[in-house]
């Protein structure tokens, strides 16, 4: 007996995406060959639904629906538009690297400032010289990173080379200036063994962008003992919606501190598949949520312990106001070899409405003996007898509850070692609290 799978309306509209694109996509005949597979892979798997169980809680067929069609290349008045956008969202000082719309944009970028010590070319200059198609290539499962590996339009290859040690952060900054359409980016980023480096990642709309998605992928390489800081911050559109997966491999003796920051979007999720796979190595992935309306964003951490010796620190807080659902799921395995591991997380969420709602779900999978793991989440409302306290000297009560918010999300922002860059995310949590007044 034949069988034949029937696509819903959702599935023909992403083969349609798909077919439409491959025109404009670049790479060799191998790269799409490498497309094609990993698009088989999403349409199999289709949009992820609650029934998956790392995606119980954000359920993108519901959610979301379809996939849009990709963006246009960015014209002229694109360019333009989104050049405020940069400059709002620049880091006094940082390297800028710029994608707009999904495609590199060197006018705004600061490529003279680059330096001997960073490498850099666009991930379409790239896959035009990849003969074998191992840039797209993946072995995920996943649908999210298999539909970036058919779609991805472009993105930035960087290498900091070995002993590297940049005395400025490097910031790749992603704008949407289109409605109604997806922007497909991939990035690869190499640093060498022994360099010191800050990365900063930041999303944000130009004034007239809204309900567009961004499917983004990063796959960050790190070398033995180097020092990174990844610093991501999220603003996008009320309307949009952002897909992030990143990929992850750390060196030995590396240190290695992440820390991404969630204050924009109608839906977001940043997953993280990270292994420590050097020994000696030491990850701290912090996080801050802070939502409201009807904002969805989740959190997803798989933390690889693959080899002995190494720590892992998560501590994440999520502030969530009116209808906002804030997701936290942590999982920390620890595989047979891996002795002597030291993995920890925490999880807190401010709920400051009666509709808010947080799932924070931590896992732990123990293959080895002789550990230290633990997990813990927490959830709940302001204390009262605290804000009685600020009330009662003078405060009104929207700064009042402002002041418990700052102390409550400062313990994961506070783990940003660079004074200025901590400053600047602080702003950043100042401007969303202000935004509830």
């Amino acid at each position: 007996m034949n069988v034949a799978v029937a696509k819903t309306g959702s599935g023909r509209a992403v083969s349609d995406v798909f077919a439409s694109a491959q025109g404009r996509l670049p790479g060799s005949a191998a790269i799409a060959e490498a497309r094609r597979q990993a698009f088989e892979t999403y349409e199999r798997l289709g949009l992820p639904h609650r029934r998956i169980e790392e995606w119980k809680y954000t359920d993108l067929r519901a959610l979301v629906g379809e996939v849009l069609p990709l963006a246009a290349t960015p014209d002229a008045a694109a360019l333009s538009r989104a050049t405020e956008a940069v400059k709002a969202q620049a880091f006094a000082g940082a390297r800028k690297l710029v994608l707009v719309d999904g495609v590199f944009a060197p006018e705004l970028s600061d490529l003279a400032a680059l330096g001997p010590e960073i490498s850099l070319t666009t991930l379409r200059e790239a896959l035009d010289k990849d003969a074998g198609g191992d840039l797209l290539k993946t072995a995920s499962t996943d649908a999210m990173i298999s539909l970036n590996a058919a779609l991805a339009t472009d993105g930035v290859v960087l290498a900091i080379r070995d002993g590297a040690q940049l005395s400025v952060p490097v910031q790749i900054i992603h704008v949407a200036t289109v409605s109604s359409a997806s922007v497909v980016t991939r990035s690869q980023l190499r640093i060498g063994n022994g360099a010191r480096v800050t990365i900063i990642e930041s999303f944000a709309p130009a004034a007239t962008a809204g309900a567009y998605q961004v499917i983004d992928a990063l796959i960050l390489s790190i070398g033995d003992d180097a020092d990174v800081a990844h610093i991501r911050l999220m603003d996008d559109a009320p309307d949009a919606v952002n897909v992030t997966s990143a990929i992850v491999t750390i060196g030995a003796r590396t240190k290695l501190n992440l820390f991404n920051m969630t204050t924009g979007a109608a839906v977001s999720r940043l997953q993280g598949f990270i292994t420590l796979a050097g020994e000696g190595s030491t990850l701290a992935a912090n996080g801050v949520n802070l939502l409201r309306k009807t904002e969805h964003g989740d959190t997803t951490l798989v933390v690889d312990h693959a080899v002995p010796g190494c720590t892992s620190r998560e501590t994440f807080r999520a502030v969530v106001d009116d209808r906002g659902h804030s997701v936290f799921q942590g999982r920390i395995i620890v595989r047979p070899d891996a002795q002597k591991t030291d993995g920890k997380m925490m999880t807190r969420a401010l709920l400051l409405s009666d509709e808010a709602e947080a799932d924070n779900k931590p896992e732990l999978e123990i293959f080895a003996d002789d550990v230290s793991c633990g997990h813990g989440a927490t959830a709940g409302a302001l204390d009262d007898s605290l804000l009685f306290y600020l009330r009662a000297r003078g405060l009104p009560e929207k700064e009042a509850q402002a002041l418990l918010i700052q102390a409550f999300v400062g313990e994961a922002i506070e783990e940003i070692a660079d004074d200025g860059l901590r400053e600047h995310v602080i702003g950043l949590a100042e401007r969303w609290l202000e935004a509830r007044k």
